[in-house]
């Protein structure tokens, strides 16, 4: 580790994200780690901050710290004023159901499932503690469906709290989003609802409770969806694929941090866990023939963290995002990706030997200013059989996606139009401890881009819903979250720039995420975006200003929101009301 004083912190502090294609001067954290390769539109971006491994944290202590530095002096005996809640409290954890793994479930146009929430057992680095799942799986069913058909999902809410579920990314009619208060009320414990699941876009996409989003997805309400596309791609797919489900869980020795019973605690930077999980499992493992190429598809479904995903010097392929492929296929050395979005991969095992999957960022311990780069393995790749000589031309050449190419340049006529929405992402803090409200207000501090992991986790875990306001707020008008009432009709394409405001009492990056319609990324920080495609997620960094282009076709009123689970449950969503024309 290293102390960074305040010169090199401001000169870290204007660095820009930028659009670069690989080749172009792109750094990887393997290679620079104050550069992220990652995702077109997230080349040097410095990455500030990375989980620690802290599973040997003594379980006497409070809170697990994600940094190794001491608990912030005037905060020994502070607790969060939220409350506490543990999932199943009073429930031996031993007694219950054990989690099964998620199955493959394949569903026809017209076909009606059961997806119930219940407590069960999962066992997690050798602890046994209580959580929920669908069906008893962690995760969730994943279900396989053709693009352009509708299946019937009966929900059967088995937990003490109330529940929903959001089909994160597919275009369902308003009356099925899953939104709480919005588009129905919450199914209270032991109610049912019918939810009418239409796909009419091919891709990646997921479910999830949308109630205390903070607690349902550390605690694992979620699962994945796979709409197979109507027309088969113009170029072979690889013959294997896997589904990567990324998230992570906050241990203190045997048992889960608890949560705010009234509120959400971590309210400030969000729940970063200590423990990585893939598909629920805290390691990974794929057996694959030297030259083989599979096809990865990656969901985060983490409550806060974005991950920087590579394979060691494996070469990948981006393919395609949220709801679509790229326009042309893009080479990465890693993959940047926040909570709510799903990316799809091609990733090359060309040298036997094994291959660690890892998140491989740079962690800042912002009490102190001291920096330090941390990889964290999250899975294994055993490449066996003779070296691949070279890679297939089919794996090499960048092809272009001429169906994705037609539908986007329909909406290029409206790229650099003024914007008709402008909204200021900021937040609200008040009557936290003293110490927390002083160390916030030195405007010295450094406030990077993007948060990796939580580098002040005694000051996050104090904070809660009810000291801390996130805020959208629409630039013309001065309305705030859920009193903003932007109207419009169904087909309307609009602009919305989103400013991610550095000069707030906290700044943090926030993946925004709007229910039931589609948008692209056209430009960031005034700089066209060359790499389009139909996103429903997507990362604004600290001081950055992204613009968006909505595709209004989904009437009703849909939900605008952070991601980060905390800062949803502390006031960060607005909506957007969609007439039928």
């Amino acid at each position: 580790m290293r102390s960074v004083g305040r010169t090199a912190v401001f000169i870290l502090l204007l660095v820009n994200v930028s659009f670069t294609a690989e080749g172009q001067g792109v750094d990887s954290a393997r290679r620079d780690s104050s550069k992220l390769a990652g995702m077109p539109g997230m080349e040097g971006m410095p990455g500030m901050s990375a989980v620690t491994d802290t599973l040997e944290a003594s379980s006497g202590r409070t809170i697990v710290p994600m940094m190794k530095s001491p608990m912030m002096p005037g905060l020994e005996n502070v607790l969060p004023a939220s409350g506490d809640f543990r999932v199943g409290a009073g429930r031996d954890a031993r007694t219950l159901r054990k989690a099964l793994p998620s199955a493959e479930l394949r569903v026809h146009d017209g076909d009606t499932v059961t997806l119930s929430t219940s407590l069960v057992q999962r066992t997690i680095g050798g602890h046994t503690f209580a959580t929920y799942a669908f069906n008893g799986e962690a995760p969730g069913p994943r279900f396989l469906v053709p693009q352009g058909a509708t299946f019937y999902v009966r929900f059967r809410n088995g937990i003490d709290q109330p529940a929903t579920i959001h089909w994160h990314g597919v275009r369902v009619k308003n009356a099925f989003d899953g939104s709480p208060g919005v588009t129905q009320p919450a199914v209270a414990p032991g109610g049912t609802f019918v939810y009418a699941v239409h796909c009419p876009d091919a891709g990646v996409f997921w479910y999830h409770d949308h109630v205390r989003e903070d607690i349902a997805l550390p605690m694992g309400l979620y699962g994945n969806i796979y709409v197979e596309p109507r027309t088969p791609p113009a170029n072979a797919p690889p013959a294997r694929q896997e589904f990567l489900i990324l998230s992570d869980l906050l241990l203190d020795g045997d048992s889960v941090i608890s949560y705010g019973r009234d509120a959400p605690n971590f309210a400030l930077m969000g729940r970063f866990g200590n423990v990585l999980l893939v598909n629920g499992e805290p390691r990974w493992h794929l057996a694959v023939a030297a030259g083989e190429v599979v096809r990865l598809m990656l969901t985060n479904v983490a409550s806060a963290r974005t991950f920087n995903i590579s394979f060691g010097d494996a070469p990948m392929k981006l393919i395609a995002s949220d709801l679509g492929a790229y326009t042309r296929e893009v080479m990465v050395r890693s993959i940047v990706i926040a909570p709510g979005e799903r990316y799809i991969v091609d990733v090359m095992f060309g040298k036997p030997g094994d291959v660690a999957m890892v998140n491989e960022v740079q962690t800042v311990d912002h009490f102190f200013g001291v920096f330090a780069a941390n990889v964290d393995t999250m899975g294994h790749v055993a490449v066996s059989g003779r070296a691949a000589v070279a890679p297939s031309a089919a794996f090499t050449a960048l092809h272009e996606d001429t169906a994705a190419a037609r539908d986007i340049d329909r909406y290029r006529k409206f790229f650099d139009r003024p914007p008709d929405e402008e909204m200021v992402l900021t937040t609200s803090i008040h009557d936290l401890p003293i110490p927390v409200m002083q160390f916030m207000s030195v405007d010295t501090l450094f406030r990077p881009p993007l948060e990796w992991s939580d580098g002040m986790s005694d000051m996050n875990w104090v904070a809660t819903g009810k000291e801390v306001r996130w805020i959208i707020r629409d630039a013309k008008t001065g309305a705030e979250n859920m009193a903003i009432a932007w109207h419009y009709k169904q087909g309307d394409v609009i602009k919305l720039r989103i400013y991610n405001d550095p000069s707030s009492k906290h700044p943090m990056n926030h993946p925004i995420h709007l229910h039931g319609e589609r948008f692209l990324v056209v430009a960031r920080d005034g700089k066209p975006n060359p790499y389009l495609v139909w996103k429903d997620t997507a990362i604004i960094p600290v001081g950055s200003t992204v613009d968006l282009l909505l595709d209004l076709s989904n009437p009703g009123t849909w939900m605008l929101h952070c991601h980060i689970g905390e800062h949803v449950e502390s006031g960060m969503m607005a909506t957007i009301k969609v007439d039928a024309s």
